[in-house]
């Protein structure tokens, strides 16, 4: 018989594919974690158990850091970063979780280049961004935390 007279299983007893493991712990702010818990409660009353289960790993997984406790010394998870480019133009970034990252409004996930390369220095220290584009030099010059 040819195979093309045979029914092909349509694939609807099939179980959505896992998500892959972290490899990574799973950083939020507190305002991520409320942004967090506001999500699965949003999930849930639109009946996504499948979206409502994958945040629900995440709220399980999460490690709250609060960026008050840093002294305003060193770049960590939950600090705003003003940086100054080689023409002069500085900008600011907050270091935050990756959920949380909207690189257009200023912040960006600890996972990123940028966060990578600003991680564990001060201000007055010089950094390179490494980027597709080419590498960018650059002046931390100040952190914050709120």
């Amino acid at each position: 018989m040819s195979r093309a007279f045979v029914k092909e299983d349509e694939g609807d007893n099939l179980l959505p594919p896992q998500r892959p493991q972290r490899q990574h712990p799973y950083l939020v702010t507190p305002a991520g974690l409320e942004q967090l818990r506001r999500r699965i409660a949003d999930a849930k009353a639109a009946e996504n158990e499948r979206e409502a289960g994958d945040l629900q790993e995440r709220l399980d997984a999460a490690v709250v850091v609060d960026p008050s406790a840093h002294a305003d010394d060193a770049v960590h998870f939950g600090a705003r970063v003003t940086v100054q480019d080689p023409q002069k133009k500085e900008a600011a970034y907050r270091i935050v979780g990756e959920d949380e990252a909207d690189p257009a409004t200023g912040t960006i996930s600890w996972l990123s280049p940028l966060a990578q390369a600003l991680m564990d220095h001060r201000a007055g220290d010089r950094v390179i961004w490494e980027r597709p584009a080419g590498n960018l030099p650059l002046r931390i010059v100040a952190v914050k935390y709120e």
